[in-house]
């Protein structure tokens, strides 16, 4: 791996600020990617997070956008593609959880949850198609699904069907926008060491830690890392598939 493999690149990160997000807006920006990324409330974390974009050499913007909103989201896309000149990458990590029993799981916690997900992520994709599609090569997107999309999870029928949703779309588009050299693949994660994975109680924990294979969780650079590998040339050929990095929890 070249050390700036991804000099004079962008990519757009949405739900940068914080955990699996925050690595990967670090690790793109290490491998010389100029990177954009979005927050909903954080915005001393962003700002933060920005600064120390920059001091790895590369440029940043961070913006609050609701991923929710198709406006919005066109209006981030059009500004970066001003600011950098390109779009090369779209990682489409915003995400939120409102778990509950379906029977306790009120209207608004369902909507919340699909248009953040679910209608985030075609919100980006749509506005960042665009560009990509004019780029010599191409571009690549990448959706941070998750294994509660594949095999579903109690309590989780509003999350379970926004990362089973992004896993639909990322096969429809990747067969949309593969003639344009534009890839689409997804990540179906399992159990990671984030801020929400360390609020479960030891039984809990014991109790899922017992359920995995490989007997842990994964790390946010572990993700980062798989992430730099599907933007990358070396999986230029790949498209349409959906990688489950969770330790073998869902085989």
């Amino acid at each position: 791996m070249s050390e700036k493999q991804f000099e004079g690149k962008a990519a757009i990160v949405t739900g940068g600020t914080r955990g699996i997000g925050k690595a990967i807006v670090l690790e793109l920006a290490r491998r010389g990617c100029n990177v954009a990324f979005n927050y909903s409330k954080s915005a001393n974390e962003a700002e933060a997070l920005m600064a120390d974009v920059e001091k790895l050499g590369v440029r940043a913007i961070a913006e609050q956008c609701d991923v929710a909103s198709t406006e919005a989201a066109a209006a981030f896309v059009g500004t970066v593609k001003e600011a950098f000149g390109t779009v090369d990458y779209l990682v489409n990590n915003a995400g939120i959880t409102r778990d509950q029993l379906i029977l306790r799981m009120k209207e608004e916690d369902w909507d919340a949850v699909i248009d953040t997900n679910l209608k985030g992520a075609w919100n980006f994709s749509k506005a960042a198609i665009r560009p990509m599609m004019r780029n010599e090569n191409g571009g690549s997107i990448l959706n941070i699904s998750s294994i509660s999309g594949v095999v579903g999870m109690l309590g989780q029928s509003n999350y379970s069907a926004s990362k089973a949703g992004m896993i639909g779309l990322t096969k429809s588009l990747a067969k949309e926008i593969a003639s344009k050299k534009v890839t689409v693949n997804a990540l179906a994660l399992g159990l990671i060491e984030t801020d929400m994975a360390s609020e479960m109680n030891d039984e809990y924990r014991e109790k899922i830690l017992a359920m995995i294979p490989l007997g842990r969780l994964g790390n946010v650079a572990e993700v980062a890392e798989i992430t730099c590998f599907m933007l990358s040339p070396a999986a230029a050929y790949i498209t349409g598939q959906v990688i489950q990095p969770d330790g073998g929890l869902a085989m």
